[in-house]
């Protein structure tokens, strides 16, 4: 199995708060939208790096299986609803909602001191949703 891209941070977590960790699983239905796909990818990559409030985050991709994963650590929700609600995440969500199997969402505290999380823990986490 690939292993994941490296965990990209924007910001040092303080070891005493909490922050925001979303992981997402992003199926999608055929093969020939994985370059639509991975153009909208760099474009919301671009954005993430201007987002406020982004600790870090990491992608995870499976091409023939046609499998992507997101997880992120962010500052607050309001700081990732921030993020999805603006361009081009939010268009990106529109134009390829077709394309998408049944994709999966979790979230949930983690302490800084365990930033950046573990992948495995979280697909685990989402398992068990």
């Amino acid at each position: 199995m690939p292993k994941p891209n490296k965990w990209k941070f924007f910001k040092d977590a303080d070891e005493a708060r909490e922050y925001v960790v979303l992981l997402s699983y992003l199926p999608l239905k055929k093969f020939r939208t994985i370059p639509k796909f991975l153009r909208a990818t760099s474009k919301i990559e671009k954005q993430l790096s201007e987002s406020q409030g982004l600790i870090g985050y990491s992608l995870h991709a499976e091409l023939l299986k046609k499998k992507f994963w997101t997880l992120s650590v962010w500052e607050d929700r309001k700081s990732l609803g921030a993020f999805v609600s603006h361009l081009p995440h939010r268009q990106t969500m529109i134009d390829l909602a077709y394309a998408m199997s049944q994709t999966k969402f979790t979230d949930w505290a983690v302490k800084g001191s365990d930033v950046p999380p573990d992948w495995d823990g979280a697909k685990r986490h989402m398992a068990s949703e």
